[in-house]
């Protein structure tokens, strides 16, 4: 199933981040472009995983006011490239389906295959970093118990998230389901359509 091999790459994206641990550190990705899907992926939860620890960073109440409002720069770059990535992610499955033909009455659903991913991507995180919490420790048995319930819950999310993307990809590629894709239409950092960065030209 397709999300086997995703969840493995987000579980190796995750782990290979927190050796370092820091949003400062290289990037590197483990696959080639040659193996596209693999290397989309990778990309994907990287960035993910950056932009989990500048929000981290950011709740910081001593932060010092300067390096808030760079910081929140980088999570408005962050998020374009997360933005990014999902249509990339879209573009590789809407080139793999072309040659299908819709069958008579085939629906569409109500995300496409890429977000659904992104949402796997962001669960991952979840999951790794509830399963410190529940683990941690230097935290009371209460925390841990909470903490162990929150994370039962998140894997079983994991479970039937990515049930429904091998199933929407099967469907798919049945021709039972189709695919549309809409860009991601952001206004805020367009200088044309932000009405504040349009008045500074």
């Amino acid at each position: 199933m397709f999300t086997s091999k995703a969840n493995k790459i987000f579980q190796q994206v995750i782990e290979k981040y927190h050796i370092i641990n820091t949003v400062d550190q290289p990037f590197e990705n483990a696959y080639g472009e040659s193996n596209l899907i693999e290397h989309l992926l990778y990309r994907k939860c990287w960035i993910d995983t950056v932009q989990w620890h500048y929000e981290d960073i950011i709740r910081d109440p001593e932060i010092n006011p300067v390096a808030a409002l760079k910081l929140k720069r980088q999570i408005d770059a962050s998020n374009q490239d997360r933005t990014d990535m999902v249509e990339y992610i879209d573009s590789y499955f809407l080139e793999k389906y072309k040659d299908i033909t819709p069958k008579d009455g085939a629906t569409i659903n109500t995300e496409s295959p890429a977000w659904g991913i992104d949402r796997l991507s962001i669960l991952a995180l979840k999951i790794y970093h509830m399963n410190e919490e529940a683990t941690r420790a230097d935290a009371s048995d209460e925390h841990r118990a909470a903490c162990q319930k929150k994370l039962n819950v998140l894997l079983e999310q994991r479970v039937d998230l990515s049930t429904a993307i091998d199933t929407l990809l099967g469907d798919i590629e049945s021709g039972d389901k189709y695919m549309k894709v809409y860009k991601q239409m952001k206004m805020y950092n367009d200088e044309e359509l932000n009405p504040v960065l349009r008045s500074q030209k």
